[in-house]
């Protein structure tokens, strides 16, 4: 009876392993139950604009890669997704990863279908220079844009320019590696006397009342950190001296960027941001004036805790004729801050270097700035700058002092610049 027995057992043991060799196993990809033990091997956000996931709700997404499953800490994200990005909802699905013991998040984002936006993108007070301020009102409807905004603004160009512009924007083209954006300006200029004075050369270009400007541009994403912009810019200009009559000025403007976003094992954070610009304008376009406009950018970022150290290198080359609003700009409140650009270079420059050196402690940052303008032909003057202030996001509070012998002339900023 004995041997009966163990034989039933042993025959009941074959035949639960023969079953379980043959149950299929879990596909890598299925969904599966998970608890603390597994990691997260990656979290995948579908149903947007990659474009539109914005800085915040990437840092925290960096942040869970590598660290142990938490249900509390996904629904976290996801409520950071519905606040910053207007998700209406949400859903969650948990697959497989590619190791064992590891797992792939997906959550999948559903928007608004038609959403009101109004911001304002740009405002900030500069002692030497007054007030510049833009305003926008903005209707998304799935992944298109429709924009409507004002602005005054003596900050950027060496004029200042006031009117409305106004723009379409479509983020998904056919394709997430595709983007369309059409923006219209109608600006009217006013000039400094300082400017008035310095163009009534016979090699300069002449000042205008009018600007008006079309500039379609379409957007490829050719690999996770580069970009190509590609377009055209239009703009009549109503001429006020030498004589009163209307030029064109119309180029072919094409942008390379590179960005990307990188960290260490000891969670410092690196940001690269570098791209080039050309604008070619020929008569071939129909322009009146002909030139080429090179601009270069390279700028890096660390972060360590609450320490944040950041430079930026700018440089930009004119040749040919250009007009007033496409010759380099310094001295305003991003470039040789404390300087007044009416005073370094009344009419801007075609040849022009800059770069910035700043350091942040939470709140508290102090900034260096050097940098050069002129012509071609013209002997090169550095200049420099130094300021400290207070900074929180895009808005900030500073105080910059121009290095120079003769005298001391601090010069007082605030504003916010997106």
């Amino acid at each position: 009876m004995r041997h009966l027995e163990v034989g039933w057992l042993v025959g009941c043991a074959l035949s639960a392993a023969l079953s379980a060799s043959q149950t299929p196993a879990v596909p890598a990809g299925a969904p599966i139950n998970v608890n603390s033990r597994y990691i997260i091997e990656r979290v995948d956000v579908s149903g947007l604009d990659d474009r539109a996931i914005s800085t915040r709700v990437l840092e925290q997404i960096r942040k869970l890669k590598g660290e142990r499953f938490s249900q509390a800490a996904i629904d976290d994200l996801i409520k950071l997704i519905r606040s910053e990005l207007h998700a209406t909802r949400v859903t969650q699905t948990v697959l497989r990863g590619s190791q064992p013991d590891h797992v792939r998040v997906v959550l999948e984002a559903q928007s608004r279908t038609v959403r009101f936006e109004a911001n304002v993108p740009h405002f900030v007070y500069q002692s030497k220079q007054g007030w510049s301020a833009g305003a926008e009102g903005a209707i998304q409807v799935g992944t298109s844009t429709f924009g409507v905004g004002v602005r005054s603004d003596g900050d950027e160009l060496i004029e200042r320019f006031a009117g409305v512009n106004a723009r379409y924007e479509n983020r998904r083209l056919g394709s997430n590696r595709l983007g369309f954006r059409f923006d219209f300006e109608n600006y009217h200029q006013q000039w400094n006397q300082a400017t008035l004075d310095a163009v009534r050369g016979p090699d300069m270009p002449g000042i205008y009342r009018n600007r008006r400007s079309l500039n379609p541009t379409l957007t490829v994403a050719l690999a996770p950190p580069l970009t190509l912009y590609l377009g055209a810019s239009f703009d009549s200009l109503e001429t006020q001296y030498p004589a009163a009559r209307n030029e064109s000025s119309n180029a072919l403007v094409s942008t390379l960027r590179y960005h990307r976003r990188m960290e260490d094992s000891n969670s410092n954070k690196h940001d690269l941001d570098a791209s080039y610009n050309l604008r070619a304008a020929a008569n071939l376009l129909g322009s009146d004036f002909v030139y080429t406009r090179h601009r270069w950018n390279l700028g890096y970022t660390l972060l360590h805790g609450r320490h944040t150290a950041l430079i930026r290198f700018t440089s930009g080359l004119i040749t040919g004729r250009a007009p007033l609003f496409e010759r380099y700009v310094l001295g305003n409140s991003s470039t040789l801050r404390g300087w007044n650009k009416w005073e370094i270079d009344p009419a801007g420059g075609n040849r022009m270097v800059h770069n910035t050196v700043e350091y942040r402690y939470r709140v508290f940052e102090v900034f260096y700035d050097t940098g050069s303008i002129g012509n071609r032909g013209q002997k090169a003057t550095v200049r420099n700058s130094l300021g400290v202030g207070l900074r929180r996001n895009v808005f900030s509070l500073a105080v910059a002092f121009p290095l120079r012998a003769n005298r001391f002339e601090p010069m007082f900023m605030v504003g916010m610049n997106y």
